[in-house]
C-alpha cells in the first residue's frame, strides 16, 4: 500500500526498537543444533526471523513460543534434523536460505530451498562454490534459487579466502564446517559481521592484514540463553532522523553495538553527528548500549574502503543524511548493493532525485551534492525494507507530502516502523 508522510516540525521521544534479525537468525539455527534446549527471549517478529523459524520446523526441530517474543528452541545435535518432506521455504531471507544450506549441505541431506521473487533473485552461487569444493552436490537455476542440495559423502575441510566481504558466504562454510572432516578455514581479507564466530566460539586469528576463522567438527554447539539485543540497523533510520531534523532529542535504549555492524555511528558523527552512548554493557557476548541523537549540522565526506561492509544495509539511509548535509558526500566500494532484496544503488539515487537531490550514481555507489532542501515526491520502494524505511525518513525533512509505494514492505525488519514514526514526529 501507498504511505503517506508528511513533514515534521521536530522529533522526539524514546523508541522501542525491534530485535537484532541477524544475530535472531543465528540464535535460532544454532539453537537447533545444539545439544539442548534454547531459550531466546526478545526474538522479533518480522517477517524474515519468522521464515527463519519456519524453516527449522520443516527440518523437525521442536520450537516452542512460551509468550510473545519468548522462544524455546530443543535442540538435539547437529545430525538430529531431519529431510524436508516439501521445499523449504525462506520467504524474503538471504541469511536464511545461505545458513541453511551451509548446515543442509554438511548433515548430507536431501532438500530444496525456494524463496520470494527477490530472493529468487539473489546470487547463491557465492556459496555454491565453495560448498561444492567441499564435496557437497549442490544445484542451482542459473545462479540463483531454487537451491537443491543432494545426499553426498562427508564434506572435507578446505581454507577460503572470501573475494567479496559476506558474513552470510562466511557463516555457511563455517556452519559446513562443523560436519566437515578435518578443519575450516575462512580467511577474510575484509572484516564483515562476526556474530557467527562469537557465538559459536570459534577460533579467530589476526595475521597481518587477514582475519582467519576455523571450525572443526569437534566444535561443540552449546544450547543458549539469551535476550536479543536492539537491531542498530533500525536504529540508523532515526540516527539520521534525529541528525536531520529539529528538536530531539530521540533516544533508543539496548541497542546492539557490535563493531562490525556499528560503523554508520562512526561515520555520522564524522559529518558533524551529536550522538551520545550510555549504560554499555555486554550481553551473549554482543556489546549493547543505550543510544541518544540531537540534531546537528551535517557536512559531506568521502566514505569507502573497509568500512563499508560494516555499514552496508545503512547505505540507503546514509545518503539521505547526505542529501541534508553541506557539501559533497561520496560513496565507494558498495557494489554489493546492487544484488540485495534489490538494486539499493539505483534505488537510492532514483528516489534521491524525486525529491529534487543532486545525485550521481556510481558502479559502486554515488555522490551527493548536499545542502539543498528536499521536495515531497512520489518514490518508489521497489519492494525493498530498507529503501521504503529510508524514503520515509527523506519525507520527514521534505517540504510537503511524499507518497511510498509499497510501504507494507517494512515488515520484514520492522513490522513497527511506520507507527514508530508518527510516534516521533511532531507537526505543526
Amino acid at each position: 500500500m501507498d504511505r503517506a508522510v508528511t513533514h515534521a516540525a521536530s522529533l522526539s521521544g524514546t523508541l522501542s526498537l525491534p530485535a537484532d534479525k541477524s544475530i535472531a537468525h543465528r540464535a535460532a539455527i544454532l539453537a537447533a543444533i545444539a545439544d539442548g534446549t534454547s531459550v531466546i527471549t526478545n526474538f522479533p517478529d518480522a517477517a524474515d526471523p519468522r521464515s527463519t523459524l519456519a524453516c527449522l520446523r520443516q527440518l523437525g526441530v521442536r520450537i516452542v513460543e512460551e509468550q510473545p517474543g519468548k522462544i524455546a528452541i530443543v535442540g538435539q545435535g547437529r545430525h538430529a534434523l531431519a529431510a524436508p518432506a516439501s521445499a523449504v521455504d525462506c520467504g524474503n531471507s538471504g541469511t536464511t536460505m545461505r545458513l541453511l544450506t551451509g548446515i543442509l549441505a554438511g548433515r548430507g541431506l536431501r532438500a530444496t530451498l525456494v524463496g520470494d521473487t527477490s530472493l529468487s533473485q539473489r546470487p547463491m552461487g557465492r556459496i555454491a562454490e565453495p560448498l561444492r569444493t567441499m564435496g557437497a552436490s549442490i544445484e542451482l537455476r542459473s545462479g540463483h534459487a531454487p537451491v537443491n542440495i543432494f545426499p553426498n559423502q562427508s564434506l572435507r575441510g578446505i581454507t577460503y579466502t572470501l573475494p567479496v566481504p559476506s558474513a552470510q558466504v562466511k557463516s555457511c562454510i563455517l556452519l559446513a564446517g562443523l560436519y566437515a572432516s578435518g578443519t575450516t578455514t575462512v580467511v577474510e581479507p575484509v572484516p564483515s559481521r562476526d556474530h557467527t564466530e562469537r557465538m559459536l566460539g570459534l577460533p579467530v586469528v589476526e595475521l597481518d592484514d587477514l582475519r582467519l576463522i576455523v571450525a572443526r567438527p569437534a566444535h561443540a554447539v552449546a544450547p543458549i540463553t539469551m535476550a536479543l539485543p536492539r537491531d542498530f540497523s533500525a536504529a540508523a533510520f532515526f540516527l539520521v532522523a534525529g541528525s536531520i531534523a529539529g528538536g530531539g532529542p530521540l533516544r533508543m535504549p539496548g541497542v546492539g553495538l557490535n563493531p562490525t555492524r556499528s560503523a554508520l555511528l562512526a561515520v555520522l558523527r564524522e559529518m558533524g553527528a551529536d550522538i551520545r552512548v550510555s549504560a554499555q554493557a555486554n550481553v551473549g557476548g554482543e556489546p549493547i548500549g543505550d543510544l541518544e541523537v540531537h540534531p546537528a549540522t551535517l557536512r559531506g565526506i568521502s566514505i569507502g574502503g573497509d568500512v563499508i561492509p560494516n555499514l552496508i544495509d545503512e547505505v540507503p539511509v546514509l545518503a539521505v543524511a547526505a542529501a541534508c548535509a553541506k557539501g559533497r558526500t561520496s560513496l565507494t566500494g558498495a557494489a554489493e548493493l546492487r544484488v540485495k532484496e534489490c538494486d539499493r544503488i539505483h534505488a537510492t539515487v532514483t528516489n534521491l532525485r524525486a525529491f529534487g537531490v543532486d545525485i550521481e550514481e556510481y558502479d559502486d555507489g554515488f555522490a551527493v551534492q548536499g545542502g539543498k532542501p528536499l521536495v515531497g515526491a512520489r518514490v518508489d520502494s521497489f519492494a525493498d525494507h530498507r529503501i521504503a524505511m529510508a524514503m520515509g525518513i527523506a519525507g520527514l525533512v521534505a517540504r510537503g507530502q511524499t507518497i511510498i509505494t509499497q510501504s507494507e514492505v517494512a515488515k520484514v525488519s520492522f513490522p513497527q516502523f511506520w507507527d514508530t514514526l508518527n510516534s516521533i514526529a511532531i507537526r505543526a
